[in-house]
């Protein structure tokens, strides 16, 4: 997480000083609207921390290698595609779940399909699309796409069954 953090906070300084050499105040402008975002997301944040840290504690190992471990199969890799299709939320609440998963046992295939699932199923986000897109775009859509997220945990458990998923936990 160190490299991330460290890109980032030299691409906000870097930011921060193009928007202070503009003047004008963009600069006060962009962090008013940065803190106004920092209250909005941060509870968001902390209950899907919570969440991502008590998925691992709460679950049983042995009912997780079961049903998502690296040995469940097609079986797993459907599993994480539906329970990926069916959550909610942006990346603020998906990756910390994904992380709580991995943290769970869950395996890498498995991990690929949930987050290509929700990605690219995203049933939350279907009653707007059909609102904006209409019925048969939006079904034309995911019919195009949802065999992605299965195809995606097959290659990844093809090519990367035997690679530990280091999350720093």
């Amino acid at each position: 997480m160190l490299v991330p953090t460290i890109v980032m906070a030299v691409l906000a300084l870097v930011l921060l000083g193009v928007a202070y050499a503009k003047g004008g105040g963009e600069h006060i402008t962009g962090l008013k609207s940065a803190v106004r975002l920092l209250i909005e997301v941060t509870p968001l944040l902390v209950f899907a921390f919570i969440i991502a840290g008590l998925v691992p504690v709460l679950l049983p190992h042995e009912l997780v290698q079961k049903w998502i471990g690296a040995e469940s199969g097609i079986r797993g890799i459907l599993i994480g595609t539906l329970a990926g299709g069916l959550s909610p939320g942006g990346p603020y609440v998906c990756l910390p779940l994904a992380l709580g998963l991995v943290r769970a046992g869950a395996g890498v295939g498995v991990t690929v399909a949930y987050l290509t699932g929700w990605s690219l199923i995203a049933a939350s986000r279907l009653p707007m699309e059909v609102g904006i897109l209409g019925w048969k775009l939006t079904v034309i859509r995911l019919a195009s796409t949802i065999i992605f997220a299965p195809l995606a945990g097959l290659i990844a458990n093809a090519l990367f069954s035997g690679v530990r998923l280091d999350t720093g936990g």
